[in-house]
């Protein structure tokens, strides 16, 4: 199928001022040249434009522009030409049945970025960066997406792997000389080596929670009893009237979910409904919603009346949802009601009871009073995930995998010297390892992995 010459749309469907359509393959030029009488294709240089009509037959379809990339200076490796036409979805309908007509393919999703992964332009790794630069949706996203499309990781882990892999071979050739009983492969310098990627994979593996955060945003669960502000806060916070605000407590019966961003980094902001004993039945499965959203949040922002005389069911409720990895914030609402030695001793009640660290703001939504403060603290959550001596960081949850994966086979490598097991089993251990760093830039692959992964890309791409 890579023999074949593949197009699709490059740019988004709908009307716009202009629309692309890539064609890929050794008979790109030729396919296209049947409907571009305008020019000889094959006589021109690689990266030139060249303007004239799209023809289907004697039919003009749209006036064009041609940009020509020869193999291999391509994204593919391969001849490719990109028509540029204008953005009407009919005129784009056209050139690809015109093209389809002329000897070309549809495109399947991600079949232009996985030639150029076949094709040696670009590794696995690279690959899905590409994905995760299209996907982009916040400065920090971006930043870490373009740092692994430059091979960050890649680069990170080749030296490591490359060291590994001489030791391999020596330790294969100990096989080959296993009568003799002679070691070629000293092992205290691969203890020394062993302990160096370990470590480093240790660093890799622990920059995942702030890449996942980077990534797919940091959820930010706003809990409270009935009337405690969470709307209010959620409006706040947004500046927009997302949700309704009313005295009548239970009126958010669903989750609200919305992204808020703060410094480049995206925050999903999840308003419940209120928590409380309730007969109503509708308003009983939004509390149960509510708890579940807890579950799955990275940060608690729990939110107390400072008006309130007893604390005790909040207490109590913090205390049900805490977990060990939730980062706890309790906001001390409605300050513009109370005097400042009201929400003083809100804060000594706190601390003397929830046994979990956690951090006190007293806020007032509708007055907009240190709102900034609870959004300092949200962004500080993120920054100190981040591991300032690490430039590279894992968002990809397959290269978490393959790097634990690398992990314990270290592990299993260093017992096997420790305990001064076979060559055979030594050598088992050490091709373990190197399988699954290999994984990662898909040195070591499979067709499963390989369509699980460009499947998630647009057609086109």
């Amino acid at each position: 199928m890579n023999n074949d010459t593949i197009c699709a749309l490059a740019t988004a469907n709908g009307v716009g001022a202009l629309g692309i359509i890539r064609v890929s393959g050794n008979d790109a030029l030729s396919v296209v040249q049947k409907s571009f009488p305008a020019k000889k294709l094959e006589k021109q240089k690689s990266h030139t434009i060249h303007y004239g009509y799209f023809v289907d037959g004697e039919e003009a379809i749209d006036e064009v522009m041609l940009s020509i990339f020869l193999a291999p200076k391509s994204f593919t490796t391969e001849n490719s030409v990109e028509i540029a036409f204008h953005g009407s979805p009919h005129i784009g309908k056209r050139i690809l049945e015109t093209l389809i007509k002329n000897g070309a393919r549809m495109a399947k999703a991600g079949e232009f970025t996985l030639r150029a992964f076949i094709n040696g332009r670009i590794d696995l790794s690279q690959a899905e960066a590409i994905a995760d630069v299209i996907a982009s949706e916040n400065e920090a996203s971006r930043k870490v997406a373009i740092n692994q499309l430059k091979g960050g990781i890649t680069n990170e882990i080749s030296f490591l792997r490359t060291d590994l892999l001489n030791f391999v071979s020596l330790i294969e050739l100990e096989l080959d000389f296993a009568e003799e009983d002679v070691e070629f492969a000293d092992r205290s310098a691969l203890i020394q080596l062993l302990n160096k990627i370990e470590l480093k994979l240790n660093s890799l593996i622990e920059s995942f929670q702030y890449g996942n955060a980077i990534k797919n945003g940091t959820a930010v669960a706003i809990i409270g009893k009935p009337n405690a502000g969470k709307s209010t806060l959620l409006n706040a916070l947004l500046k927009e009237e997302r949700a309704i605000v009313s005295n009548i407590a239970g009126t958010t019966r669903d989750t609200i979910e919305e992204v808020l961003h703060i410094k480049g980094h995206a925050f999903r902001l999840i308003d419940t409904a209120g928590l409380r004993e309730t007969m109503d039945e509708i308003e009983a499965i939004g509390v149960k919603k509510a708890k579940e959203k807890v579950e799955n949040a990275n940060i608690l922002v729990y939110l107390a009346d400072a008006g309130t005389e007893d604390f005790s069911e909040d207490i109590e409720m913090i205390e049900s949802l805490l977990r060990e990895d939730l980062k706890l914030i309790i906001c001390a609402t409605k300050i513009d009601e109370v005097s400042p030695s009201a929400y003083e001793k809100v804060e000594d009640i706190f601390r003397n009871k929830i046994s979990h660290d956690f951090d006190f703001i007293t806020i007032s939504a509708v007055e907009n009073q240190n709102i900034q403060d609870l959004k300092n603290e949200l962004s500080s959550y993120v920054e100190q995930l981040k591991a300032s001596e690490n430039n590279v960081v894992i968002t990809n949850q397959r290269h978490f995998e393959a790097l634990q994966k690398s992990l314990d086979a270290v592990h299993k490598v260093k017992e096997a010297i420790s305990f001064q097991i076979s060559t055979e089993l030594l050598a088992y251990e050490l091709r373990n390892a190197l399988e699954h760093l290999g994984e990662i830039s898909g040195e070591v692959t499979n067709d499963e992995v390989l369509g699980n992964i460009f499947s998630k890309f647009c057609i086109g791409k």
